[in-house]
């Protein structure tokens, strides 16, 4: 069995896989010395990779050590399922990549556009040739309504609870609502309509903690997966090991 994890910005992502199959998953504020204990007596873990966002590699790194765990801490001198073409690709997030590789697991050769919706939105294209490209980074749905509050005197901070969001707002905090969650839902949209108008046949990949919030699967053309990044780690973890 594969233990995958994924630290982001909110939350350690920690799962177990066997073959493409999720025994476990499960989500944490962090990692501590408990939950490995526990993950290791449960399950028969034959390999390790770690993938964060965070300053946090010496703390996580001493407790594998602690139980003699081997494992792979992702970085960008690993071996990748696709050719970076990024002019900066030491600053290119590794999530990011990690996204790519489980998207390409899931449709090879072919043309993809990976949309994650998490504390940002970030958006991958990845050619038929598994040439990766970039794509772009904009502030996540949670941060919009945090934004409005923080840079303004008199707009509240309003949060969304999967209410009906009318397009005409008929008071300041509907108002808002409206601004945020329409404009977030067609600006996906709009972007996804571009890439669709520049590539032949490009599939649409969703994943993040956000994405459920809108009505944007389409059949035979948008697809999503709550484990694509979690799927690309064990991807490159296996890729990896062969080399």
């Amino acid at each position: 069995m594969d233990l995958i994890i994924d630290v982001g910005n909110s939350f350690a992502k920690v799962s177990v896989l066997e073959y493409d199959t999720v025994v476990s998953y499960e989500k944490y504020q962090e990692i501590n010395t408990s939950i490995i204990f526990e993950i290791k007596n449960k399950f028969d873990i034959k390999r390790t990779i770690i993938s964060s966002v965070r300053n946090n590699e010496a703390e996580i790194s001493a407790i594998f050590k602690k139980f003699n765990i081997s494992f792979y801490w992702l970085n960008h001198q690993m071996k990748f399922p696709f050719k970076i073409n990024y002019t900066t690709p030491q600053t290119l997030g590794l999530d990011r990549l990690a996204a790519v590789a489980g998207a390409m697991a899931k449709f090879p050769n072919n043309n993809l556009l990976v949309v994650d919706m998490g504390t940002c939105v970030t958006f991958d294209f990845v050619d038929e040739n598994s040439v990766y490209h970039g794509g772009s980074i904009a502030p996540g749905f949670e941060m919009r309504f945090k934004a409005l509050h923080h840079f303004t005197q008199k707009l509240p901070q309003v949060k969304y609870e999967n209410q009906s969001v009318r397009l005409i707002g008929d008071s300041t905090e509907n108002s808002i609502l409206s601004g945020v969650y329409n404009g977030f839902k067609h600006e996906i949209l709009g972007i996804i309509s571009a890439y669709e108008q520049q590539y032949n046949d490009v599939k649409i990949v969703l994943t993040g903690g956000d994405y459920k919030l809108f009505d944007l699967e389409v059949k035979n053309r948008i697809f999503a997966d709550d484990f694509l990044v979690l799927r690309g780690l064990q991807q490159i973890l296996i890729l990896n090991e062969k080399n």
